[in-house]
C-alpha cells in the first residue's frame, strides 16, 4: 500500500513540475511598415538584425542593422552579443534565411523576435529607404 501511495504521489510531482509557467518566446511575422516604426520611431530601442551575407549587407541593407549571419557556423555565439530582453528585429533577402534565425533566437531565450515579411526585398517594393 505504502508503494501505491508513494507512486501516486510520485507521478503527481511530475505532472506538477510540467506544468511549470516558463517563459517561451516565439518570432513574429511584421510588416516593413511595423519594422520602420519600430526601428526608427522616435522611442525606439530596439536590435537590428541582417541575418543575410557579408557580401550581400555590403549591396544595401536597413540604416543601423548590424550584419550577422545566420549561415556561418557561429550564428548562436555571435548573437549572444545581443540583449535577450530588448526587442531583436531580423531580415534577410526575402524571407527564408530570416525565419531561420528568428526561430534559433526564439530557443536561445530571446524574449521578443520579429521577422521581417517579405525581407528587405518588400521592403524595398514599400519604397522604403536602405543604404549601402
Amino acid at each position: 500500500m505504502k508503494k501505491i501511495l508513494f507512486i501516486g504521489i510520485l507521478g503527481l510531482l511530475i505532472a506538477f513540475a510540467g506544468c511549470k509557467d516558463e517563459k517561451r518566446s516565439v518570432s513574429i511575422i511584421v510588416t516593413p511598415q511595423e519594422v520602420y516604426d519600430a526601428v526608427y520611431g522616435k522611442d525606439a530601442n530596439v536590435q537590428l538584425v541582417d541575418v543575410r551575407t557579408l557580401e550581400e549587407f555590403g549591396t544595401s541593407h536597413l540604416k543601423n542593422a548590424q550584419n550577422i549571419c545566420v549561415t556561418n557556423d557561429d550564428f548562436q555565439e555571435k548573437v549572444k552579443v545581443l540583449d535577450k530582453n530588448k526587442p531583436v528585429y531580423v531580415y534577410c533577402q526575402k524571407g527564408a534565411r530570416s525565419a531561420k534565425a528568428a526561430k534559433i533566437l526564439s530557443d536561445m531565450g530571446f524574449t521578443e523576435v520579429y521577422d521581417l515579411q517579405g525581407g528587405i526585398t518588400n521592403w524595398e517594393e514599400k519604397g522604403l529607404e536602405t543604404e549601402m
